[in-house]
């Protein structure tokens, strides 16, 4: 079951023309992420990737986080980069052919493959007889993508028919407009000097696609019946229209004008209008025209707008009029008949009761396409995409001379990152990409696990800044225990302050696991005398827990204290009293099917099989290992991905008995814990399968996982926090690299035998 989305966490990008670059679709992507902005109440979460058309690019307003020359292909790979780092939810992307560079703007596909995110891209064109070229790219687009947005009906049948889209992936939201009252539109003429007269209107950049030239020629006729109407073209000339031809166009619709005499009666408004002027505009209008020259128009917004405002409108039959103005909410004619254009115009303006029924229909069937409706639309399929990419992550691209190749080679020891987010104080819990945050300061279950990685490696070497580390965080734990409440505190401030005067069981317990290998390989007397103290005090506590994993994190460091002093009875029997209570948890609620002592796997699951498995060896109770090797075969069984690879349960919803299993959040915690408990496993079996199992957990982190993406870096020596349906989580907190370091460091202690061993059986290790 999946988690509902933050919506205060979703971050989106739309990659689109955006103004002040002046083209239908960059008005689009404008008033679309203002409608989402004010949805989530959260301005910065929707963002924009602006497409340029020219080198010197656009004053662009502060919701543009990056821009792209539409010719250059490297920017569509750094603007991938940069939104993966960004840690973009969704992408919003809008699609035409011509925005974007490359043959039938085929540059866009590499944004599309090299992001991490779900894909919502809304189809702004949708060609019925596309060439071979552009079938091409637009397949691709439509494979890319995780859904596709379509603003119409016939979209819908096209995407179907023509390129056999699944209808699961199609979505149908509708053009977004202004949220405009019915009003009478002669209270808003007389700022457009036209009181008294009817309004005749085209909007829109102007080109010759526009069919302009038939709406002029029909004026004789409608003002020889109508004098009282003005027609206005409102919109200034099309960027490229006017780059190449200059104003030839405008040019030519004056002139026929002014040869057909009715040159007064048409208002030119050469000139791009913002929002609410346009507004104004749409308010004064009675007669809305769109004598366009293509059919397969599939979107309008200039259409959408004049009829969220009530205009009556008149158009040729190109899609998306006939589907807008079916069922009485407009009139048709035929492509470029200047008669029809007349006859239409002087029948509504004959008809004042018709036209205002047409208007009111036209108005109350465009309440559902208002912005804000759109936006929660949009909302709601980042949620389903989002949902869905949890169950099923996309596979990221591979490039060449990447570091996501799975490296053949055991990666060496290396703390550089250790000793990175390591201070005179202790470890520091969490980290800004692999730089250390102080603003989250220490805990106490950090630095217990960082004092077994300082004490194994220092086994490995004696090297001083290792002993150095070891005196550190033992100085913490010691720190740590209260002596007041008989437990140790877990959260300190950067500042050194104590954030709660007890911490949780586990943080108890994993103290507790760090002493007891500071008891078992303590470099000094010292060291030892003050571990061994100090578990003496706080192990007494643990009896009175209910937390399985508390029981287990503290057995794994009885063991080791075990290891150096085994004659200790009292440690003795608070290990039989923690292993049998854990044993009785798992006899009371383990079934055949779901053999687990809990209703739901969470977190470090491998720990409890672990446990048993330590419990059962040392107090040679056959009962013990035969549920913990039970336990740890179904873990390994349910946490096994596509292609045999460890997948983790994720910690969006977890794994609730009778529920499905997350996917993700995967993080590194578990990858250790099942890895330590399959060691084990073969400690007690001595049957090499079990060394193939840590292995398997083992190459998780170097990229043999649901992504085929590795989390170590083995340039800082940093593990990144986890993988998302969308990647890698970025950051390298504490928990995650101690996970790495403890893994790598139990992988390197298997005795010369197993590791030739686990060689043989398929290679290198890891494979």
């Amino acid at each position: 079951m999946a988690t509902p989305i933050d919506y205060a966490k979703l971050r989106l990008a739309c990659v689109a023309t955006f103004p002040p670059r002046r083209c239908g679709i960059a008005t689009f992507s404008y008033d679309l992420c203002n409608a989402i902005s004010a949805e989530l109440a959260l301005p910065g979460n929707c963002q924009v990737v602006a497409i340029n058309d020219n080198p010197e690019g656009y004053r662009y307003n502060e919701r543009v986080c990056f821009d792209i020359q539409e010719q250059d292909l490297s920017e569509y790979t750094r603007a991938a980069d940069f939104l993966n780092i960004r840690g973009v939810s969704v992408m919003l992307l809008q699609h035409e052919f011509g925005i974007y560079g490359g043959a039938d703007g085929s540059h866009v596909l590499t944004i599309m493959r090299e992001t991490r995110m779900p894909i919502l891209t809304t189809l702004h064109t949708i060609l019925a007889d596309p060439s071979d070229r552009q079938r091409e790219v637009f397949e691709k687009v439509a494979q890319l993508s995780d859904r596709l947005i379509v603003m119409s009906h016939r979209s819908v049948d096209i995407l179907l028919d023509v390129y056999g889209v699944p209808r699961a992936k199609i979505a149908l939201i509708p053009h977004g407009i202004p949220d405009l009252p019915f009003v009478d539109p002669s209270f808003y003429k007389e700022p457009f000097g036209v009181h008294g007269r009817k309004v005749m209107l085209t909007f829109g950049l102007l080109s010759a696609g526009k069919g302009i030239e038939y709406a002029i020629e029909a004026l004789p006729e409608i003002v020889r019946q109508h004098p009282e109407l003005v027609y206005i073209v409102l919109g200034a000339t099309h960027p490229n229209v006017k780059k190449q031809d200059g104003e030839a166009y405008r040019n030519r619709l004056h002139q026929r004008a002014e040869d057909l005499g009715v040159l007064e009666h048409v208002i030119f408004e050469n000139r791009y209008v913002e929002l609410d002027e346009l507004c104004e505009f749409l308010c004064a209008t009675d007669i809305y025209l769109t004598p366009y020259l293509g059919k397969e128009q599939i979107v309008s917004g200039t259409l959408a707008y004049a009829l969220g405002a009530g205009n009556a409108a008149i158009s040729t039959p190109y899609a998306y009029a006939e589907e807008m103005l079916a069922e009485g909410r407009g009139r048709l004619v035929p492509f470029r008949d200047s008669a029809a254009i007349a006859r239409e115009t002087c029948w509504m303006l004959d008809h004042e009761l018709e036209m205002q029924a047409i208007r009111k229909q036209a108005y109350l069937f465009t309440r559902d396409m208002i912005w804000s409706s759109v936006a929660r639309h949009y909302l709601q399929l980042c949620t389903e995409v989002l949902t869905e990419r949890d169950r099923h992550p996309k596979p990221l691209p591979k490039r060449s001379g990447d570091s996501s190749v799975l490296r053949r080679a055991m990666p060496e020891l290396k703390l550089d990152y250790l000793l990175a987010m390591t201070d005179n104080t202790g470890m520091l819990q969490h980290a800004r990409y692999t730089i250390a945050d102080r603003n989250h300061g220490y805990c106490t279950d950090d630095n217990a696990r960082a004092l077994i990685v300082a004490l194994q490696a220092y086994q490995l070497k004696k090297a001083p800044e290792f002993l150095r580390l070891i005196h550190t965080y033992m100085s913490f734990l010691v720190h740590a225990y209260n002596p007041q409440t008989g437990r140790f505190r877990n959260f300190m401030s950067y500042d050194r302050r104590w954030l709660e005067e007890t911490g949780s069981q586990d943080s108890h317990a994993r103290a507790l696991w760090g002493l007891g290998y500071a008891v078992a390989l303590g470099p000094t007397s010292s060291v030892r005398a003050a571990a061994m103290n100090l578990c003496e005090t706080a192990l007494k506590e643990t009896v009175t827990f209910d937390a399985p994993r508390s029981w287990a994190f503290t057995l794994v460091g009885i063991h080791a204290y075990l290891r150096r002093f085994s004659g200790d009875n009292v440690t003795r029997q608070i290990r039989e009293t923690l292993a049998l209570k854990l044993f009785d948890l798992f006899e009371q609620h383990a079934s055949e099917d779901w053999p687990w002592p809990e209703k739901s796997l969470t977190y470090a699951n491998g720990k409890l099989p672990h446990a048993l498995l330590l419990g059962g060896q040392w107090m040679q109770r056959g009962d013990l290992i035969d549920m913990g090797l039970r336990s740890l075969e179904w873990l390994l069984r349910v946490q096994t991905g596509r292609d045999g690879v460890f997948s983790p349960v994720g910690n969006r919803g977890w794994y609730p008995r009778d529920g499905q299993k997350a996917m993700f959040d995967q993080q590194p915690i578990e990858a250790h814990a099942l890895l330590d408990a399959c060691l084990e496993a073969h400690n007690v079996t001595r049957d090499p399968r079990w060394v193939r199992e840590a292995r398997r957990c083992f190459n998780w982190f170097l990229g043999k996982n649901d992504l085929g993406e590795p989390l170590y870096d083995y340039q800082t020596g940093a593990c990144l926090d986890g993988l998302s349906a969308e990647g890698v989580n970025q950051n390298g907190g504490a928990e995650s690299t101690l996970a790495w370091l403890l893994s790598l460091l139990a992988l390197k202690s298997l005795r010369p035998t197993l590791e030739e061993t686990a060689t043989s059986a398929t290679g290198s290790l890891p494979e």
